[in-house]
């Protein structure tokens, strides 16, 4: 990369990327004096570009070093405007009248119609240099061809080397008045190709030529380094963008919130969203219904139900997937009763009733005792112009067998081979744990024979599952086999299958063979350091839960934002608070927003060690980066203030927290008026309960 040294010093090292890139058609336009022109690029042209073989190009003209390494990436949007100077004007065929002026053609004087453009660029395509390039473009040194001519030039060419040294040559060579758009086609190149100091570069070299970037600019180089993985760096471009009063729109936003969604980094696509919001865009029903998904893996149930009416609100009426994603959130969390609301809500509003939604119901009837309500459900989906598939199958057998109806279950595992309703392993796992919970071990064995004779391959949780029923029999010898064999054979050792094994050992007496596969788990081999962590964590194994995730830490093996979560709550179980900061740091370190959850922990520990300036910094830091508390968070803090003495920032919080409509005022007041009480400010605390009755008098 001798080209790119030569300009912009050294490179970045190899970073962990996403793959795909999105591809836009972008509109590009110039003026110039008494001509504007319009091109708009077709979709084509921002397919993936393969890797130029040839050697690098060098003897650069400009130099462009990047003032900052901190990049981003992001979707661009298509406008366009006419063409409305130096338009050909043809005399008329009837004879004038008299007087009335007489017109002549004007001759353009670029040689655009006359240069075979497809030729043209397929000759740059093979030029194997700077100099190469420049000798082939030297005849239209003296600007024969347009600068719309030649921006579609540059559009046509994938390779970032060249395309930088055909701008060298817009530019330096033939001096054309620097374009913006010559140098969003150039930045794309370079974003595509990974080079992310190039782009940089190019950008700052934008500036220096009294150009300023445009929406397309900051979109590209947002949506690229935001499918990179570089989220900080896509945000500090976001406002960047901002500061310029760059406008974004609603495909930027939503790019970002949905990248930030996939790596699990929830709380910073909800910062983004509130950027969206503030930024005065309207969020669509997709950008809406991805965000209640997001409140719900962050745990801030409330706001995802309050999106609904949010949504009502605006015009943009909740569907089937609203209502679904909300529903499925409550399932995961175990939170069945709301579910059930949520449900009646959609029948009364008369949303239409899908697949995914009958599925999650019956599941919520079944943890509800409610199976006969699952049973009537799952029967009246053919009347409702819905075919139950294997899920719904699966799922009602899962109900039957927590309500101890093994009849009815056998029943419907035999009718779904009666007619033909292809099985898979989820429901032969279903049925091995109906067997074994109805004492018939060797039924629950021979399903094992059964489901690999007709080609379905058991998965760990089969296993663990065979394991857990032999070892509640009574016959761990036969589970130890079993649990031996499969280590041998290469089969995929999961957490559960660990945790299953271990308790079995444990329930029989064997503690040394427990701790040995708790001390294989230090040292594991067969599969990830993260998957160990979080085996050790939820078994309660401080010692060793620590150890891994040091040393995977420092090895950079640590991806999953779970990981860090898992070790800062076995931290705080066992009120390790220093070490629960120290998990804290290195997720921040790592670039991870912490959720409300975290953070509520996070706040406990620095009140615990009577650090109150760092748990108001961290408050006020995740406020300024648009995280959303959960009410425990808000509450926390306050309690620190009260710990702290401090009875103004305690009232100051207090009253900003009352003018919050999504607050739950009645625990508001009863949480300020204990923090007065255990301070024997008694007066404080008669007085904010008073302030409460009147309220509840009032209404």
């Amino acid at each position: 990369m001798e080209f790119a040294l030569s300009r912009f010093g050294d490179i970045y090292g190899p970073r962990e990327n996403i793959e795909g890139l999105l591809g836009h058609s972008q509109a590009f336009y110039y003026a110039a004096a008494t001509m504007q022109v319009e091109l708009t690029l077709s979709p084509s042209s921002f397919l993936p570009s393969s890797p130029f073989a040839r050697p690098s190009f060098i003897n650069s003209k400009a130099q462009r070093s990047p003032i900052s390494l901190t990049l981003s990436a992001a979707s661009a949007s298509s406008s366009s405007s006419s063409w409305t100077g130096n338009k050909d004007v043809w005399r008329r065929t009837q004879q004038p009248r008299h007087g009335a002026p007489t017109f002549r053609r004007r001759e353009s004087p670029f040689l655009d119609h006359s240069v075979d453009m497809d030729e043209l660029a397929s000759s740059i395509s093979g030029t194997c240099d700077e100099q190469e390039l420049f000798s082939l473009m030297s005849p239209y040194k003296g600007r024969q061809l347009s600068i719309r001519f030649m921006v579609s030039l540059l559009s046509r060419e994938r390779d970032w080397q060249r395309s930088l040294a055909l701008l060298d040559w817009i530019n330096e060579e033939a001096r054309y008045t620097p374009s913006v758009f010559a140098y969003n086609v150039t930045i794309r190149n370079a974003l595509r190709a990974r080079q992310w100091a190039i782009a940089h570069g190019l950008f700052e070299e934008m500036r220096q030529r009294g150009l300023a970037p445009d929406r397309y600019t900051y979109s590209t180089l947002i949506t690229h380094f935001g499918k990179a993985g570089m989220f900080d760096s896509a945000l500090s471009w976001l406002q960047r963008m901002e500061q310029d009063r760059v406008s974004g729109d609603l495909v930027l936003y939503s790019n970002l919130i949905e990248l930030s969604r996939k790596l699990g980094d929830y709380s910073k696509a909800i910062s983004i969203f509130s950027r969206l919001k503030n930024s005065g865009i309207m969020p669509d029903l997709v950008a809406y219904n991805t965000m209640i998904n997001v409140f719900g893996k962050a745990k801030l149930f409330r706001e995802a139900r309050l999106l609904l009416k949010e949504m009502q609100g605006v015009n943009v009426m909740p569907d089937t997937v609203s209502y679904s994603t909300l529903l499925c959130i409550y399932v995961e969390n175990q939170k069945f009763v709301e579910a059930l609301s949520v449900f009646s809500e959609m029948n009364e509003v008369k949303c239409p009733l899908d697949l995914t939604t009958c599925n999650i119901m019956i599941d919520v009837y079944g943890q509800l005792d409610m199976a006969k309500e699952a049973d009537r459900l799952f029967w009246s989906m053919r009347k409702m112009v819905i075919e139950p598939n294997v899920v719904s199958y699966n799922t009602l057998l899962r109900v039957y067998g927590e309500a101890e109806l093994f009849g009815e279950a056998i029943h419907l595992f035999r009718l779904m081979q009666r007619k033909g309703i292809e099985q898979n392993v989820v429901t032969y796992n279903t049925m091995i744990k109906i067997y074994g919970k109805s004492l018939e071990h060797e039924k629950a064995t021979n399903l094992v024979q059964e489901m690999q004779n007709i080609g379905i391959e058991p998965n760990a949780i089969t296993y663990s599952t065979i394991i857990a029923i032999w070892g509640k029999a009574g016959k761990l010898d036969r589970a130890a086999t079993l649990f031996q064999k499969l280590r041998s054979s290469g089969v995929e050792i999961d957490q559960v299958l660990y945790q299953t094994m271990i308790v079995a050992y444990e329930r029989a007496g064997l503690v040394g063979h427990a701790k040995r596969l708790l001390h294989e788990l230090r040292h594991p081999d067969n599969f990830p350091r993260e998957t160990a962590i979080k085996i050790l964590a939820r078994a309660g194994r401080i010692e060793e839960a620590t150890w891994v995730f040091r040393q995977a830490f420092d090895a950079g093996e640590v991806k999953d934002i779970a990981v860090f979560g898992c070790m800062i709550e076995l931290f705080s179980r066992n009120r390790k608070y220093a070490n629960v900061i120290e998990v804290f740091d290195k997720m921040r370190l790592a670039g991870y927003f912490p959720n409300s959850n975290v953070i509520a922990i996070v706040l406990n520990a620095y009140g615990k060690l009577r650090d109150f300036e760092k748990a108001d910094a961290v408050y006020m830091e995740m406020q300024e980066e648009g995280c959303v508390f959960s009410d425990e968070v808000h509450f926390q803090m306050l309690s620190l203030y009260g710990a702290r003495k401090d009875f103004t920032m305690v009232e100051s919080l207090f009253q900003r927290l009352d003018s919050d409509q999504n607050i739950n005022k009645k625990e508001l007041h009863l949480v300020v008026a204990s923090i007065y009480e255990r301070a024997n400010r008694l007066n404080d605390a008669s007085r904010t309960m008073n302030r409460l009755n009147e309220r509840r008098i009032v209404r």
